[in-house]
């Protein structure tokens, strides 16, 4: 059985940085071992020399300290509001102040353009934060006729993911952060004397905080040293981006442009529930209403091979799809991953044939994530007591 490992030496260049921004907090991890990679418009570490399996375990078990690409961007005035009712797929105007929601962005024919999440800080003021792609020129595009400003408040995210993080929280906080900041909740806090705004999100599928720094004013070393001093009693550790992509990819989160694409509608990428289809005047709802449903996107499970991107799938001799990503799951002890077929249909609980070229062939069932926590009781901090994928015969933890 191939275990991929976390570096492909293949893939790695020296390279000059030029525009791409560099994290404020990497002098505070780097190393010789540490490999960059490159998501909306900014480094973050894909490998830092750790042990990606340490890491997961320590997300599952204690906590995780990630330093993420993800980018804020700030939306504000007037009309900020019926600005976003066009850009995105949901109604808007239910989005409490200090609350925030996932949400998904449409082309004008329908293809999903890009998600993330859309948070509510003040009343007059919205923040989405993006994964890779560009929606400041988006927003900018689109904003014509809208009393709104858009801006990139540069803000640069951390991540506190796994069990401990609410302890961890409690303490950099001094109490204000505890068990009773529910799911999806934000708003701006004190930690170790700098004002930051938090949100209860993640990308992990883990109970879990993300941290946002506020441009200038935030000394992010100082940030940093205060997280881990607190942190490591409780178990924290600094991990790259390995250890989170597997357990997001057990907990059912798609990766933007990777896993879908603008080629995708959201019901082809399973998310249709994000979609309002009563909803009037967001860009592609026209295209929508005319949309054929069944999805395409799904996950895989295989005790042979370890999914990779590119891998193809196969229905005896037919090509029917291919792999967007993949991971070994040490939890799962198999190889998971997502893919992509070419047609809709009723994949899961199919044995299928995963190929690729250097590693073989070898069986692998469909699944439909997530593999384990469906009503996301993990996250919301609540004991697992049901949920499993019932195509996967494992317990839960």
């Amino acid at each position: 059985m191939n275990v991929s490992s976390a570096v492909d030496p293949q893939k790695i260049f020296r390279i000059f940085s030029g525009g791409t921004e560099v994290s404020p907090f990497h002098k505070c991890y780097e190393n010789e071992e540490t490999i960059l990679r490159v998501c909306a418009g900014r480094f973050f570490v894909h490998f830092n020399g750790d042990d990606p399996v340490a890491g997961y375990w320590a997300l599952r078990r204690k906590a995780v300290l990630v330093d993420v690409p993800e980018r804020p961007l700030e939306i504000s005035g007037p009309d900020a509001l019926p600005l976003l009712e066009r850009i995105f797929a949901r109604k808007i105007s239910v989005l409490k102040v200090g609350r925030g929601y996932y949400v998904v962005a449409c082309t004008h024919s329908g293809g999903l353009f890009m998600d993330g999440i859309l948070f509510r800080p003040t009343e007059d003021k919205y923040w989405f934060v993006q994964p890779d792609g560009d929606m400041l020129t988006w927003l900018l595009a689109h904003g014509r006729g809208f009393d709104a400003t858009v801006s990139d408040p540069h803000s640069r995210v951390l991540q506190i993911q796994g069990p401990s993080s609410i302890e961890i929280m409690r303490i950099a906080t001094n109490g204000a952060i505890d068990s009773n900041m529910l799911f999806f909740r934000c708003g701006y806090f004190e930690i170790g004397g700098q004002t930051l705004f938090v949100s209860r999100t993640g990308w992990t599928g883990e109970l879990g905080f993300e941290i946002y720094t506020l441009g200038e004013r935030t000394d992010c070393p100082r940030l940093w040293d205060y997280l881990v001093k607190i942190g490591t009693p409780k178990g924290l550790m600094f991990s790259s981006m390995q250890s989170i992509n597997t357990r997001r990819i057990e907990a059912g989160i798609l990766d933007s442009g990777s896993d879908f694409d603008m080629s995708m509608t959201p019901f082809e990428a399973g998310l249709e529930k994000f979609v309002d289809l009563e909803k009037d005047g967001y860009i592609g709802r026209d295209a929508l209403m005319n949309a054929a449903r069944g999805k395409r996107l799904f996950g895989l499970y295989c005790s042979g091979i370890v999914p990779s991107r590119n891998f193809q799938v196969f229905d005896g001799s037919d090509l029917v799809g291919i792999v967007t990503t993949g991971a070994w799951s040490p939890y799962l002890q198999a190889g998971i991953g997502y893919v992509r077929f070419f047609s809709a249909g009723d994949w899961p609980g199919k044995i299928l044939t995963m190929h690729s070229d250097d590693f073989g062939s070898a069986d692998c069932k469909i699944v439909d994530p997530p593999f384990y926590d469906r009503e996301k009781n993990i996250p919301r901090g609540r004991t697992p007591t049901g949920g499993a994928n019932p195509l996967l015969r494992v317990a839960l933890p």
